[in-house]
């Protein structure tokens, strides 16, 4: 066997390093090659065992800290509003007394800045020992015994938002850790980490949570850090993933953010629409009434607006303090009922034009072929003055013939049985919203309300959305 200098001397020092260094990118795009199928194959497991957990059949509904209350951690100087055990008891005990419970408002929510700023030696998350002596256990039995359900909030990065401890690195640890303290629901945030490990992450981390056997509510941020990167996000993989996510910025205490939200939904409803149903939800952010930002009116269109979108209720106010109108806008069984409809329809921009915007969404009961309908009759102007919207049923593609029994959900005023031709007029207070229910009639109902039916197990049916373009060019402006 020639000796290894020989071989050298007859091919050159220069040709062996090429041929040294093209072995050595030849392995490493062999490990990338079966990194990849790796990632495959862990990705269709989770499309098998990965959500459908059978939860959130309709919107999920209750109260998360994060809008109203950020993440103020001095307890010294702030007790009374600072991110603590205490402050999500008071908050669990108001939905029990004051009603907020039995409407549906049932999940108590922390998000972040609960943790310490270090795990403990095992690598578990611990919460700030100071402000949740007592543990996350005990705050989520506390929960429970009241009928409540328990959240919690980590973040898919290296850290969360506000710098505490990620998930990265840990996710069937955490998975474990969230099972063994009762956990219901969880807030999955996407802070320090890159968009483009979501699709692997995401669904990865929806695999362990599945995998403990405890029942826990998906709350996702995925599709929104990919958009942000000017990534299209996989909403397959989302809605077999997880049970309700964020697609738009963060809301703040304002007319202008909830506005910019709503546009969101509207400019993007082709899209986002049929992503939505039971067990799937696009989450255009917390309930911000009662707080600073929004008008009675304004309110109303949120409340008004989140229950179009089918969108989960999620109230983010201070409950101790809340003034008694707003405190009903929330407690509106009426509305809450077009939010919680079993259809689980999305519902779409219909019309919009000088300020004027009017929204449907399909609910029960059905009559044959013909839904009912929630209608928003949305006012963006502000010129001082409420503005007069005339319609009729079968404009806005309400054609049952034995028409619809309509009821005003925020002034309880019953129009009785209108007919799909019969002329229909609303008033509409600049920034406020009229939301209607028109449920279809049945013949010789005589103004008497359809029962509801069962839910269609079918529904590829068809589309509640088709109308002719033309339709509105006769009203508004």
């Amino acid at each position: 066997m020639p000796h290894p200098s020989g071989i050298l001397g007859v091919f050159g020092v220069d040709w062996w390093s090429r041929r040294v260094v093209a072995a050595v990118k030849a392995l490493i795009w062999m490990c990338s090659w079966l990194l990849w199928v790796v990632g495959l194959v862990l990705s269709a497991l989770v499309g098998v065992e990965g959500l459908e957990n059978g939860l959130a059949r309709t919107p999920p509904m209750g109260w998360l800290a994060w809008q109203r209350f950020r993440c103020n951690t001095d307890c010294v100087n702030d007790p009374h509003n600072c991110i603590s055990e205490s402050l999500f008891m008071q908050m669990a005990d108001l939905l029990v007394h004051d009603g907020y419970r039995d409407l549906g408002y049932n999940v108590i929510s922390l998000d972040d800045c609960w943790m310490a700023r270090s795990r403990d030696a095992q690598g578990r998350l611990q919460p700030d020992p100071y402000r949740f002596p007592s543990g996350i256990k005990a705050l989520s039995d506390y929960m429970h015994k009241r009928g409540l359900k328990f959240g919690i909030y980590e973040d898919y990065g290296n850290y969360t938002c506000a710098g505490y401890p990620g998930i990265l690195g840990h996710l069937q640890t955490d998975a474990l850790t969230f099972a063994d303290w009762g956990v219901d629901y969880v807030k999955l945030d996407g802070c320090y980490s890159h968009p483009s490990d979501m699709d692997r992450g995401y669904p990865e981390f929806g695999y362990y949570l599945n995998k403990t056997g405890i029942p826990m509510v998906y709350s996702c941020e995925w599709p929104w850090y990919q958009l942000r990167a000017h990534t299209k996000p996989n909403y397959t993989a989302i809605i077999n993933t997880c049970n309700l996510w964020r697609n738009f910025d963060d809301i703040q205490d304002s007319w202008e953010s909830v506005q910019r939200i709503i546009d969101y939904y509207g400019d993007n409803q082709d899209e986002i629409v049929a992503n939505a149903g039971p067990g799937h939800w696009n989450d255009p952010d917390m309930l911000i009434i009662g707080n600073f930002g929004l008008s009675y009116e304004q309110s109303k269109s949120q409340m008004a607006m989140w229950a179009i979108f089918a969108a989960p209720l999620l109230m983010s106010v201070d409950l101790r303090t809340i003034r008694p109108e707003y405190k009903a806008i929330l407690q509106n069984r009426a509305v809450i009922a077009v939010n919680q409809d079993p259809l689980g329809l999305q519902g779409k921009r219909i019309y919009k034009d000088k300020g004027i915007e009017i929204w449907a969404r399909p609910i029960m009961p059905l009559s044959g072929i013909h839904y009912s309908y929630a209608i928003a009759f949305l006012n963006r102007r502000t010129d001082g003055t409420p503005s007069e919207i005339s319609v009729t049923l079968r404009e806005l593609g309400l054609a049952n013939p034995e028409g619809y029994s309509i009821t005003d959900l925020f002034d309880g005023v019953h129009y009785g049985i209108v007919q799909p031709d019969k002329r229909f007029k609303v008033d509409v207070n600049p920034s406020g919203v009229v939301l209607v229910r028109c449920e279809v009639a049945k013949h010789g109902a005589a103004g008497a309300r359809a029962p509801f039916r069962p839910t269609p197990t079918d529904r590829s049916f068809r589309n509640p959305f088709h109308n002719n373009n033309n339709l509105f060019n006769n009203f508004g402006g």
